[in-house]
């Protein structure tokens, strides 16, 4: 809900982006303070890919025309304050979050399942107050135009299905379908946290973050600029170090120093 505030505080569509993309930094900060221990290797990969997402974000939001007006905006204004306040909050408490529920994790076992749905239903009532809006919102999605259903796709269904499609707002099935991809997407995030650390969580996150863009080069046809595949290179480059590191040599350095305390023992 924070990240979604600071939209309302003159925060440029740019500036979101590269300020989030400093999950990974701020969750290894955290896994710190909360006693973790990283590798420099992990660190240094961690740097890069932060690095490589910023240059793809500004290369992206360059090629769309989002470019950041430093002349409109007043980065002394309370408003620009506030917005930058909002992220950096956010920021911080998702890397806690996510330091946490690995931790919970690790004391009471993977049950992503639990934590989806209680993260979910606790947080339901936090909504009560925006229920004018959120009503107010709805009734708007609702007075679109129907929805058209493609002749292919209308071949394939029964006509039922047809027929409640065709009578339902567009708008409301297009919140529909991205309240499904959400669920997918939400799952997905847990299961992983459930069975990694929270910093590898958020390197997954930031390479998809670039893919999503690299598939809107694609789908959209945008062109990609020498800027978009310097930072591909480096997310994709430091995810490969970081999965390196963390999946190969950290499990041999253990392997080999257990080997070698097993020796002293039997000697």
């Amino acid at each position: 809900m924070m990240n979604n505030w600071a939209f309302a505080f003159n925060i440029s569509v740019p500036v979101h982006i590269i300020l989030r993309s400093f999950g990974s930094v701020t969750t290894m900060i955290a896994g710190y303070l909360r006693g973790k221990k990283y590798t420099p290797v992990q660190i240094f990969s961690v740097a890069v890919l932060t690095v490589g997402v910023m240059v793809s974000a500004w290369a992206d939001a360059q090629s769309k025309g989002k470019k950041l007006d430093t002349t409109s905006i007043d980065y002394t204004s309370a408003s620009f304050e506030m917005g930058l306040l909002i992220l950096l909050v956010a920021q911080l408490l998702s890397a806690y979050m996510g330091a946490y529920v690995e931790d919970i994790y690790l004391q009471h076992g993977n049950h992503w399942k639990a934590n989806l749905f209680y993260s979910h239903l606790l947080s339901l009532p936090l909504f009560i107050n925006f229920a004018p809006i959120l009503y107010n919102q709805f009734t708007r999605l609702q007075a679109s135009q129907s929805f058209s259903v493609p002749a292919a796709l209308a071949a394939n269904l029964p006509p039922t299905v047809n027929k409640a499609l065709a009578s339902t707002s567009q708008h409301v099935i297009f919140l529909t379908a991205n309240a499904v991809t959400q669920l997918l997407c939400i799952t997905g995030v847990n299961i992983l946290s459930a069975n990694t650390s929270a910093v590898t969580v958020t390197i997954v996150l930031n390479i998809r973050k670039l893919v999503s863009f690299l598939l809107s080069i694609w789908l959209f046809g945008n062109q990609m600029s020498g800027m978009m595949k310097v930072g591909a290179a480096m997310v994709f480059g430091a995810g490969a170090l970081y999965g390196w590191e963390t999946t190969y040599k950290i499990p041999q350095r253990k392997k080999a120093a257990a080997a070698k305390e097993n020796g002293k023992k039997a000697q």
